[in-house]
């Protein structure tokens, strides 16, 4: 059999709608400066799915920072991996300036957090060490448990009575076995917007021996006092051993971190495959980091500016009925119940009747029945932007209680 005869039979649960969802609900295009208002399809609209939280991806310090810099060095510097070539003192300004604002030792560059997050759990563990982790984690954290070669426990999604049943079978296991436990979890969770319970497991500290790594890719810039991330808000960052963050939300660019005791950092540092082997951050995203990080925190009013919005589009839509379930962040989850043509033919309408962009969230991703709209809240969006939303969704929720949305088969574009 040909390997590629497969596709033909199954193009995957999301490939299926391939052909009549690209270009609209899978792999739009929006357009222009990245604003609440951007372009799609050649139509203004009121953007909510960019995690642009802090407004600095058109920040006028940032982009002189961003221009400044490729103008200096170029994309290409400095070539090569940073343990063969591609090291500078940039890097290292960057990574003290992380350990020092997320309170750790030391912390390490990452090209990508997709990448870097499934690298951190590979250097990690070994055959013998067994990883306890919540059921709802990213996909990232999923690919990296897939290259463990041990023994793996989940729990359900915040359920620490059961993580403890786990932490028991792991902490036998690894004792016969001559290895360590390793916890993951996130901070705030990505589509539902709910934080890890961060306080809660760190307690289990107190009866078990593992080490926590906590993937804090939504809760870094916009968690805690001082923007330091989930674990501060739960004031816990001296208990929680890795903090992993990205630079693809809060700092609105590319590239990540991970930050812990300076001697595992060390390791890591040395043993990351994905990082030992790859061309280093380019120079204009670590200065351009460098300059994001600054305004995260010298400009805490960004961060007030966005929890202001989230809290008034929170409340609001809740006001009008709408479940969002159990979010404490910025990410605002929007829970309908329908079918996925019913969930193509609401989106739409959205945009094209009430020029509002914001993702949808179908079957496999939440459960088969559910729709949910996706909204994230940024700094830069207005009290205007929120109060035409809640209007809007409360005409379209009319809409779908009505049987208005009803089809067969997925919107026609």
């Amino acid at each position: 059999m040909d390997i590629f005869d497969k596709i033909h039979t199954s193009m995957g649960p999301l490939g299926q709608y391939g052909k009549e969802a690209h270009g609209y609900f899978m792999f739009p295009k929006l357009e222009g400066e990245i604003h609440p208002r951007m372009k799609f399809r050649g139509k203004e609209v009121l953007t909510w799915s960019l995690n642009n939280y802090l407004g600095l991806a058109n920040h006028p310090e940032v982009r002189k920072a961003d221009a400044d810099a490729a103008k200096e060095y170029g994309l290409g510097y400095p070539m090569g991996a940073r343990m063969m070539s591609g090291h500078t003192s940039k890097h290292e300004e960057l990574e003290a300036q992380l350990a020092d604002f997320v309170g750790k030792e030391d912390a390490y560059l990452l090209n990508f957090g997709y990448q870097g997050m499934i690298s951190i759990i590979d250097t990690l563990v070994n055959r013998n060490d067994v990883i306890v982790y919540d059921s709802e984690s990213h996909a990232c954290i999923i690919d990296g448990l897939r290259l463990h070669m041990g023994k793996r426990f989940v729990f359900p999604h915040n359920n620490i009575e059961n993580l403890h049943k786990q932490l028991q079978r792991a902490t036998e296991l690894a004792e016969k076995q001559g290895g360590g436990v390793l916890v993951i979890t996130e901070g705030v969770f990505g589509m539902a917007g709910d934080l890890g319970k961060l306080d809660e497991i760190v307690a289990l500290k107190k009866e078990f021996n593992f080490r926590i790594l906590v993937d804090d890719a939504h809760g870094f810039g916009t968690m805690g006092k001082t923007g330091a991330g989930t674990a501060e808000h739960f004031g816990v960052a001296d208990q929680i051993d890795l903090i992993f963050g990205t630079f693809a939300k809060s700092m609105a660019s590319i590239g990540a971190f991970v930050a812990g005791r300076e001697d595992v950092i060390s390791y890591l540092r040395y043993n990351m495959r994905s990082q030992i082997f790859a061309k280093s951050l380019p120079m204009p995203l670590v200065i351009g980091a460098l300059k994001r990080l600054e305004l995260v925190r010298t400009q805490p009013e960004l961060r007030e500016n966005l929890w202001n919005v989230v809290h008034n589009l929170q409340k609001g839509l809740r006001e009008q009925g709408f479940d969002l379930g159990h979010t404490q962040s910025p990410v605002t989850p929007v829970y309908l119940n329908g079918t996925i043509p019913e969930a193509t033919e609401l989106t739409m309408d959205l945009r094209e009747n009430y020029s509002i962009f914001c993702s949808i969230v179908v079957y496999p991703v939440v459960p088969k029945g559910v729709i949910m709209l996706r909204i994230i809240p940024t700094a830069v969006h207005t009290l205007e932007d929120v109060d035409y939303t809640i209007k809007a969704f409360a005409e379209i929720k009319e809409k779908l209680a009505a049987g208005k949305y009803k089809a067969d088969k997925i919107a026609s574009i």
